[in-house]
């Protein structure tokens, strides 16, 4: 009794020894796990203050490029403005200063075209003082109106004088007397007017074009007395042109183009007549 009394004393005493101690296997654990998150925290605070340093620098960097090329670019647009600037004024340099007058265009004794009164002939060219100004002054005669009319030199071309057209243009006008004519449907007061402005315009072709639409063969209904008027108009306007660049007189010049009129209305006839058959 006395023995198992004593042991079990023992055994009461070993293990209130072992409870008393600490457990080592338990403190360790925490002391790791408190010193893992500092560890971790460090690392953090380096790498984000490593990150900042790395994009300042970059920062610093992309800023001196930027005003290197900034002041690369300041120079370059200088000198392309400063050759811009030189190649305007070699430009304006290069360009002729414009003559005041048209004395050297037409000179006098040259045979020339009028809009609204067709060819004349200049005379001479004189000099007058208006309103205290002195004027050069184209006089120009009409013949066969009996008309001498005055013209500034300098007003000639913007009120479409022009001298006589070329063997060409001439070739071209007869070339369209030899089409069909091409009447609008429209009003013949309308039509008129038209008419009138290209007769009055001065242009050959403009002018063949209503010797044209206006021409009547025999065997076409005769023309009203306004139509008819308007084709004398146009045909002795053409016919005089005609003749001064061909050297010959008004007459030959009217009768040569009746001629093309009348060959070009028996073929257009004769066109016409074979469509309608086909």
């Amino acid at each position: 009794m006395t023995q198992d009394n004593n042991s079990s004393n023992v055994e009461a005493v070993v293990s209130e020894a072992i409870a008393s101690e600490p457990d080592a296997s338990e403190a360790k654990p925490t002391k790791a796990k408190s010193a893992a998150p500092k560890r971790s925290q460090s690392k953090t605070t380096k790498s984000t203050r490593s990150t900042a340093t790395k994009s300042a620098s970059a920062e610093k960097k992309s800023t001196g490029k930027a005003k290197s090329e900034d002041g690369a670019a300041k120079p370059a647009a200088k000198t392309g403005a400063k050759a811009a600037a030189a190649g305007d004024a070699a430009a304006g340099a290069k360009k002729p200063a414009a003559k005041s007058g048209s004395s050297e265009s037409f000179k006098a004794g040259e045979a020339i075209v009028y809009p609204a009164h067709g060819v004349g002939h200049i005379l001479e060219i004189e000099e007058q003082v208006v309103a205290g100004h002195k004027l050069e002054l184209y006089v120009i005669n009409f013949e066969k109106d009996k008309m001498t009319l005055r013209v500034p030199t300098n007003k000639a071309k913007s009120v479409g004088m022009r001298k006589l057209s070329n063997a060409e243009l001439v070739t071209s006008a007869l070339e369209t007397l030899s089409g069909r004519a091409r009447v609008k449907r429209t009003m013949w007061s309308r039509r008129a007017q038209e008419y009138e402005a290209k007769i009055n315009s001065g242009d050959l072709i403009s002018i063949a074009e209503v010797v044209r639409d206006l021409y009547r063969s025999d065997k076409q209904p005769e023309q009203s007395y306004s139509e008819r008027q308007l084709y004398e108009a146009a045909l002795d306007r053409m016919a005089r042109e005609v003749a001064a660049v061909e050297n010959v007189d008004e007459a030959t010049a009217t009768e040569r183009l009746e001629e093309v009129l009348a060959q070009a209305s028996a073929k257009n006839a004769k066109s016409a007549s074979s469509e309608e058959a086909a």
